[in-house]
């Protein structure tokens, strides 16, 4: 399991499979969200995820191919586009401090 401390974090991934639609309001919602902490948030298709990624955000159907595309790095799977309980968790371990794992 990948962990990473809120304070290493500098850039977050929303990741996704055709790059348009509800992930794109994620990667908004999460910039608005994060303002002000330091961490760049990107929006990128998963075959695509950059290599300096900290964290990657994706829906839990793509979780697997993101952790092959960027192994190493924590992958946080959600189920659902907004309000999903662990994009909740992550922005407030953030925000707050803490221990980010996937």
């Amino acid at each position: 399991m990948s962990t990473i401390e809120s304070k290493d974090i500098h850039k977050l991934i929303v990741a996704c499979d055709a790059g348009m639609g509800s992930s794109v309001m994620l990667a908004t919602t999460l910039r608005k969200q994060l303002k002000g902490t330091g961490v760049e948030v990107a929006h990128t298709p998963v075959n695509e995820i950059p290599a300096d990624a900290d964290v990657v955000v994706t829906h839990a159907g793509l979780a697997e191919r993101a952790g092959a595309i960027a192994p190493g790095t924590v992958i946080v799977s959600f189920q659902i586009f907004l309000g999903d309980p662990a994009v909740t968790k992550l922005v407030d371990t953030i925000k707050k401090g803490g221990t980010v794992s996937a």
